[in-house]
């Protein structure tokens, strides 16, 4: 009966504008989720098409295996191994890793346990405004400030380095970190934090042992995916990493990673429906099986040890 009310209800003549305004919400609404949904599918579509065309011509095996890229060369010179991209793009997550974990939690804590809740006001949002910087500004950053900072300690470095990709990437993730930490922090009750005062901890204490572990699950989902970030940036690490696919694991020397090729590759004198231009998929399928994977395992991770109060 309430079914058939409403369909009445629906063909009323005397409806206000309001009242058909909201009875068309509900459809428009599912129409920007299957659009979402469709744009996704079309991705992996393209993706996966792609690089079908592109292992037809290249081994799997050769391509996750070889230790030599060198795709946009003549081609009797051809190499498609990814692995130097691979490594490279790991070096520059683990580097990024290392900067933005320390000062991100650091900054988390701050912003939770200790800071008034005005100069909380002001900090959170100038962090909001950092993620919000385009990635070339950091790429130019990079280039022209920290790579001159770094060359004067390490001399022999190369202008064109892994080590000023990794720190400006790991700035660039921080943001990420800090406010998706702190948001998973303050989430825990305040009478969790009474009782450890209660029993005579420090601030500190609370913090580290009281505080952090019930926030776990969300502090390890935003590590996921701010280094799933790291893993697929591109400009700044292509203005400032270089464009040299090598596997010698210095953080002085210069590197290519995924994206960075898929740029070089993209600007260049690709013909269409080369196998240079097929590689451009392949490694854009390799990077994304990557980024969804560390997706789905934060999701897991926050599922999994969420905890309930």
């Amino acid at each position: 009966m309430s079914q058939l009310a409403e369909k009445k209800n629906f063909f009323r003549k005397d409806k206000t504008w309001r009242e058909k305004m909201e009875a068309l919400i509900p459809g428009f609404l599912l129409l920007c989720g299957l659009l979402s949904v469709l744009t996704t599918v079309g991705i992996v579509f393209t993706l996966i098409k792609e690089t079908a065309s592109f292992f037809a011509e290249v081994p799997f095996v050769d391509f996750i295996t070889g230790t030599k890229w060198t795709a946009l060369f003549s081609e009797d010179q051809r190499e498609f191994g990814i692995l130097p991209l691979l490594i490279g793009s790991l070096q520059i997550t683990l580097g990024a890793t290392v900067v933005a974990v320390p000062l991100g939690i650091g900054s988390a804590i701050y912003l939770s346990e200790y800071a008034p809740e005005r100069i909380r006001q002001v900090i959170k949002p100038v962090l909001e405004v950092l993620a919000g910087i385009p990635t070339i500004v950091f790429g130019y950053f990079g280039v022209t400030f920290v790579t001159p900072l770094l060359r004067d300690v390490f001399p022999d470095m190369d202008f064109f380095n892994a080590l000023s990709a990794s720190i400006v990437v790991g700035i660039m993730i921080l943001p990420m970190i800090a406010s998706l930490s702190e948001d998973a922090m303050r989430s825990v009750p305040r009478n969790i934090r009474e009782a450890a005062y209660g029993l005579g901890s420090t601030r500190l204490e609370v913090s580290l042992k009281v505080v952090l572990p019930a926030a776990l699950s969300g502090i390890v989902a935003s590590f996921v995916l701010a280094l799933s970030r790291a893993v697929g940036e591109t400009m700044a690490v292509t203005i400032i990493a270089g464009s040299t696919p090598n596997m010698s694991f210095s953080y002085l020397e210069s590197i290519q990673t995924m994206t960075a090729f898929m740029v070089q590759a993209s600007t260049g004198d690709v013909s269409y429906h080369s196998l240079p231009y097929y590689s451009i998929y392949a490694v854009g399928a390799t990077l994304f099986v990557i980024t969804l994977t560390m997706n789905l395992l934060a999701l897991y991770i926050s599922r999994r040890y969420k905890e309930e109060y």
